[in-house]
């Protein structure tokens, strides 16, 4: 029984953690760096199991075979492929054929909460198409070819990304790139749906990056303030 089967009764969530990437700036894959004694991987698939009926995780190929074995049953291992788009495909076509709802997950976003997700799915269950959480930008911004930005128009966009199963499978029916599926799905005329992301939910990316989230998994008060949803996002 799908764990949101009184919202979703016609089929189950899943949810695909991708962590293909090389970690170039880190001499290794990022997703397998030490988190506070846990590997990054491994706290991010925590909550998506928790949260999902089914999780799986795309890593790259000389990692599959190991991963299986760490993972036991509780996650479907695939091999990622050259780019972003194509390591997402390959996780779609691991996502069992009940699913009327798909996430997609950043490997290298450890500390997304169990309230964001279910703000992701509720409304995906509730009729939107696809689903993107946001954050304000805090930081001034100026164009390069010249002027300000003006700020409060601007979100940066956080997975986990939800989606209707019917409409990620529609986008990913070509070999279009991006560097985030819902672009992918409004370049296809389907309609994106924002809610609160998070703070703390920062990609690991630089070193820094690193840093804070390690900090982060130290002192759970901090952890809890930043989960906080901030208010005026535009739906």
């Amino acid at each position: 029984m799908s764990k949101h089967a009184d919202a979703n009764a016609d089929g189950s969530v899943w949810c695909i953690v991708v962590a293909g990437g090389a970690g170039t700036r880190f001499g290794q894959p990022k997703q397998f760096l030490d988190l506070d004694g846990r590997r990054v991987i491994d706290v991010a698939l925590d909550v998506a199991r928790a949260s999902c009926d089914g999780t799986v995780l795309v890593v790259p190929a000389d990692s599959v075979e190991s991963e299986s074995r760490l993972q036991g049953g509780n996650t479907v291992v695939v091999a990622g492929g050259a780019t972003r788009s194509e390591s997402v495909r390959a996780g779609i076509e691991a996502v069992p054929g009940n699913a009327n709802v798909v996430l997609v997950h950043d490997g290298a976003r450890p500390l997304a909460s169990a309230a964001l997700y279910k703000r992701v799915i509720d409304a995906v269950i509730g009729g939107a198409v696809c689903v993107v959480p946001v954050v304000p930008v805090v930081d001034s911004l100026r164009s390069i070819g010249g002027g300000v930005v003006d700020r409060d128009t601007i979100r940066a966009v956080q997975t986990p990304q939800g989606f209707r199963r019917d409409v990620l499978l529609q986008a990913h029916s070509t070999t279009a790139e991006a560097t985030d599926d819902a672009s992918l799905v409004e370049a296809t005329g389907y309609e994106v749906v924002m809610v609160d992301g998070e703070s703390s939910n920062r990609k690991i990316t630089e070193p820094v990056d690193l840093i804070v989230a390690r900090a982060l998994c130290k002192d759970d008060a901090i952890l809890r303030t930043a989960n906080e949803p901030r208010e005026g996002v535009d739906q």
